[in-house]
């Protein structure tokens, strides 16, 4: 099989039914297969040990039904798991649907059921986490950080502090776009000019008082000056 977990815990409490799955995932030459029977010892052991996927009975021992120990797992790490049962009444399907699972196994069930539903669980499982990983990706490549409080966002053209956006003019936006986009390097009169006033006449001092409008506004975001160049943006991160 592709595309297959390699590290599988099942908890089931059904030995026979615990056998079987075990069986049938041992075809596979899987690197890791534990059981459990109960949540207080699969928590337990999850403490010291990570999973690629886990196959979950709703009706397992003790105080914590398979429920509410997956939704217990899922509160602080990202594993699929795949619901094993043999009732399908709506409330508790529900319940179920509530967490997204990766997928159902019904009881009684065949070797082919488990491999379909691993596979298939498995493949909607590393093409999400694809997905989730070019997002970051994206937001990543989308979000400037300035400094500790100040993120410029290309995409929206706003500039941030501690998460709220900053409520600027559209001059001060357009200055704030380019020093930004070019952060750490300055930025020469000429292009600045262009771009905020494109062909129409100026005053010499117009450029420094709209900087300086922005710097009354923000007192703590680095913008500095550079003697008949121009204006810079500077990152100011603590490592």
């Amino acid at each position: 099989m592709t595309d297959l977990p390699q590290s599988v815990l099942i908890i089931e409490d059904e030995a026979i039914t615990q056998r079987y799955l075990k069986d049938i995932l041992g075809q596979y030459s899987l690197e890791n297969i534990d059981c459990y029977d109960n949540a207080k010892d699969a928590l337990a052991h999850m403490k010291t040990k990570k999973y690629d996927m886990i196959l979950m009975d709703i009706n397992i021992k003790g105080s914590m039904d398979g429920i509410q120990l997956a939704r217990e797992i899922l509160r602080t790490r990202t594993v699929p798991i795949i619901f094993i049962t043999a009732h399908s009444d709506d409330e508790t399907f529900q319940e179920v649907l509530e967490l997204s699972p990766y997928g159902f196994i019904a009881k009684p069930f065949s070797a082919k059921d488990v491999e379909v539903a691993l596979q298939l669980g498995y493949k909607r499982f590393l093409a999400h986490k694809e997905k989730v990983n070019i997002e970051v990706a994206e937001e990543m490549n989308d979000r400037i950080e300035i400094t500790e409080h100040y993120i410029y966002s290309r995409t929206e053209k706003t500039l941030y502090y501690d998460d709220a956006p900053v409520k600027l003019n559209a001059k001060q936006t357009i200055l704030i776009e380019m020093l930004s986009t070019n952060l750490n390097n300055s930025v020469d009169y000429d292009s600045l000019t262009m771009a905020l006033w494109e062909n129409d006449y100026i005053a010499d001092s117009a450029l420094r008082t709209l900087v300086y409008s922005i710097r009354k506004l923000l007192p703590d975001l680095p913008i500095s000056s550079h003697s008949k160049v121009g204006y810079s943006l500077n990152r100011e991160i603590k490592e």
